[in-house]
């Protein structure tokens, strides 16, 4: 695959998240968030499962237990993710959370730093203040008026933020991108039915009614395009993964307006401009100073 045929790759994964935000947001109109998520990672387990045990048999040497432990791990990070992503949507709109979970780009480098020690370029933090200023900018300039389902949701970036890390880190050289994919929506199924029994109803009439979410979530954004993303991610830098992978929060404020007719006043999409320049940013100026300073030398 080469660089460009990877990016289009990780486009078409952003454009699968950012309409699944509106089927996140529908569903819940009839079942709660944790069934929601068993249920659509059930569907995206099953769904890739097949290609999985393809990609086994060609593979030239098994897993070891740690490849299999950071799969987990990696799992369980997904899980967080999605759902404080999916509870935050209770009180938030398809545009903010898409927006608001685009943060996980700015993330990556303050976490890089605490976990391992490995500092990013010095333009990261002007982009950190810009991001921050386009929150304020969303919210109508007063920090009080963002929602619960707001914070839950730049909760929900800083997991999306740890599971990008551990994937570069430990899960991305074993080779293995669709088996890591199962591993993790397996255990998103398992602890998002877990929870849901335990705290939500269970009514087969509202699955039914939200079945067209429920497949669409687990079968598009859920399985192929979190395969997309694994896949993608090893053939194309990680600026440019960044940058097409932020790009799901377009495509979500685009749905959004499409189907639920959602509408930012002028500071809304202010705010929004800031935190997607502040993503590009923290990608794309290091690459470019970088070429202006070999092209002086």
């Amino acid at each position: 695959m080469t660089r460009i045929q990877a990016n289009l790759v990780l486009l078409l994964a952003g454009a699968m998240w950012g309409m699944g935000f509106v089927a996140q947001s529908t569903a819940m109109a009839a079942i709660g968030p944790f069934l929601f998520i068993g249920l659509r990672f059930a569907i995206a387990a099953l769904a890739i499962l097949p290609f999985a045990l393809h990609e086994s048999r060609r593979a030239e040497r098994s897993l070891t237990p740690a490849n299999w432990a950071a799969f987990l791990w990696i799992g369980l990070l997904l899980f967080g993710a999605v759902g404080f992503q999916q509870v935050g949507l209770l009180s938030t709109t398809v545009t903010n959370s898409g927006f608001l979970t685009g943060l996980y780009v700015v993330m990556v480098p303050f976490l890089a730093v605490l976990l391992f020690r490995s500092w990013p370029h010095p333009v990261v933090w002007p982009a950190a203040l810009t991001a921050l200023a386009g929150i304020w900018f969303l919210s109508g300039g007063q920090v009080e008026a963002l929602t619960v389902g707001d914070w839950l949701t730049v909760f929900a970036a800083g997991f999306c933020a740890l599971q990008l890390i551990y994937i570069g880190r430990s899960a991305s050289p074993t080779g293995r991108p669709v088996t890591l994919a199962v591993a993790q929506f397996t255990v998103c199924a398992v602890i998002g039915m877990t929870v849901a029994l335990a705290i939500e109803p269970f009514d087969w009439s509202a699955i039914f009614r939200a079945g067209p979410e429920i497949i669409y979530a687990g079968v598009f954004s859920g399985g192929i395009a979190f395969t997309l993303q694994v896949v993608g991610q090893r053939y194309t830098t990680a600026p440019q993964a960044a940058i097409f992978l932020a790009s799901e929060a377009v495509f979500a404020a685009l749905f959004g307006a499409w189907f639920l007719g959602e509408r930012l006043p002028a500071a809304g999409l202010l705010g929004c401009g800031l935190i997607f320049a502040a993503i590009v940013a923290v990608e794309v100026l290091p690459v470019l100073l970088a070429r202006r300073r070999a092209s002086t030398l």
